[in-house]
């Protein structure tokens, strides 16, 4: 480690440790969180009925070691064995991320195994960003719990929030002795989710570069990933794509299938990093038992609260998924609608028979009027910034705002809707058809979605970027855009404005200088934009 990175890792570490400390102050310290050797046994009976703590090391894939702490539940003396759930961490969490979590499983009778993924903070190896390694090693784990704790062998769950996630969904493809999966803020296609629509997503690219720079040790690989990826190096895409393949559950869905796993999914509306369309995509192609749950939100933050063992939604259901699972209990969660919306609007929860169901009706907005815009300048228009903007929405119902009459017509193209008598209660995916035309060979539009009250101001409903490239300048295509996944409620008398420009900060953008876009709606294919409604 080079003295440059030594001063923000101990602030770093410095400052998780604050948190961690709040958080214990809030759940109650366990009564036996003390350090132990991986051989130390629980100490359930001396703790006067609370689960046992104890820190231990594992030998992950290799031969590194994976730092990880030990839940076992109250009076567990090794006569009958219990079911395990594994918990590996998120990008950039210590292995102390779950600890007011997994005491409350433990407490329900669960052997709760939480780990440092490799290549962060004190465990060995560098970061594989859920690769084959990290997939060996959660096995590896498996293979230590089973060995050392009285886990019972035929019910083994994984569970994890983002970077968690995704290993225990991957996981779950190679190992046939996981029966259940809680996969919260997580990802179905890795390229799907940050190279959406062919486009950088820059800001949640740099921050993941960053964080796991200052928390961990990226291998050669990883940089070099996100170098081209930050850069736009087209002669590179192939091979980032194939690298992201890799790395995505929805490569190994057969096997996932086949193996036969319950899974639970659950995501925010406004994810930055993970937006929610490719993790609608990849529930409903999942044959077995299944679960699919969104909330408003950022990355992590509809589960966030949870963390610190506050009351959260997410974890309950969390808890429900493996009681039934792996307890057997017949709580009634394999009975319920088995997709659960909570709308950003009026914070309801709505049950449906599976994402197909979700929309009952679609209003189509008809982009009738060629528009014609300049490239490389910001109209106003735009998704924000990430974790705040989706965040201000979670807490405040405040997501990003644009005055639709301000808006600089030669930046933004803007097509609006008539005002609606009634209520519009937008469900499901957006999609935007068109015909484009561009006087260059690369270009990026980004399309939003508003709702525009009466004063002319538009609230953000959705968004999504396109890019595209080795066109003929001049030359009209089609273009079809499926933007993010939303629930959200426009009021009676508002309307519908369809907006396109060209820049956004949460975007890299492939415009070259002065180069303009022109849409258009041919008489033999028409443009108009889907807009998926609950009547």
């Amino acid at each position: 480690m080079t003295p440059s990175r030594t001063t923000p890792r101990r602030v770093a570490i410095g400052t998780v440790s604050t948190a961690v400390l709040a958080a214990t102050v809030l759940t109650g310290a366990p009564a036996t969180a003390q350090a132990a050797t991986p051989e130390a046994a629980p100490t359930a009976a001396a703790s006067g009925g609370a689960a046992s703590l104890r820190f231990v090391d594992i030998e992950g894939a290799g031969g590194i070691t994976l730092k990880a702490n030990v839940f076992t539940p109250p009076g567990a003396d090794g006569t009958r064995r219990h079911p395990v759930i594994v918990l590996p961490t998120s990008w950039s969490m210590p292995q102390v991320e779950y600890l007011a979590q997994a005491r409350k499983l433990a407490e329900a009778g669960y052997v709760v195994v939480g780990y440092n993924s490799r290549g962060f903070w004190q465990s060995g190896g560098e970061i594989d960003t859920a690769g084959p390694k990290d997939v060996a090693d959660a096995s590896k784990v498996i293979d230590w719990t089973l060995a050392h704790t009285p886990a019972d062998p035929q019910r083994v769950g994984m569970a994890g929030v983002s970077y968690g996630a995704g290993i225990s969904l991957l996981a779950s493809a190679f190992d046939k002795r996981i029966k259940a999966v809680a996969a919260l803020s997580g990802w179905g296609d890795l390229i799907d989710s940050i190279y959406s629509g062919r486009t950088q997503h820059k800001q949640a690219g740099a921050m993941l570069g960053g964080t796991g720079a200052l928390t961990g040790r990226p291998s050669p690989e990883l940089r070099t990933i996100l170098k081209n990826f930050l850069s736009g190096d087209l002669s590179k895409e192939k091979e980032m794509i194939e690298w992201g393949r890799k790395r995505s559950p929805s490569t190994y869905l057969d096997k996932i299938n086949h193996n036969g796993a319950a899974i639970m999914l659950g995501n925010a509306w406004g994810d930055s990093l993970f937006p929610p369309n490719e993790y609608a995509d990849f529930y409903e192609k999942l044959k077995g038992p299944k679960r699919l749950e969104f909330r408003p939100g950022d990355h992590a933050t509809a589960e966030g609260l949870g963390l610190l063992g506050l009351p959260n939604d997410t974890w309950t259901n969390t808890k429900r998924w493996f009681d039934h699972y792996l307890q057997g209990a017949d709580n009634g969660i394999d009975r319920e609608s088995p997709v659960l919306l909570k709308s950003r609007s009026t914070g309801a929860y709505e049950g449906y028979k599976s994402w197909r169901d979700v929309p009952s009706a679609h209003r189509k907005i008809e982009l009738a009027d060629g528009k014609r815009i300049h490239t490389n300048w910001d109209s106003g228009a735009n998704g924000g910034l990430i974790f705040l903007s989706s965040m201000m929405d979670q807490f405040f119902r405040l997501p990003p705002m644009a005055s639709i009459p301000l808006l600089p017509r030669p930046l933004a193209a803007v097509w609006q809707s008539e005002r609606y008598d009634t209520g519009q209660r937008v469900r499901g995916t957006t999609r935007l058809h068109t015909t484009l035309t561009s006087t260059a060979e690369s270009g990026t539009a980004i399309a939003y979605l508003y709702d525009v009250g009466p004063l002319g101001l538009g609230k953000l409903i959705t968004h999504a970027p396109y890019t595209f490239h080795n066109k003929t300048p001049n030359q009209p295509f089609g273009m079809d855009l499926d933007l993010f996944s939303t629930a959200y409620d426009v009021p009676a008398g508002h309307r519908l404005a369809v907006v396109v420009d060209t820049v956004d900060p949460l975007y890299i953008e492939h415009n070259p200088s002065g180069a303009r876009l022109e849409f258009s709606s041919p008489a033999d294919d028409p443009s108009y934009v889907s807009v998926p409604v609950r009547d």
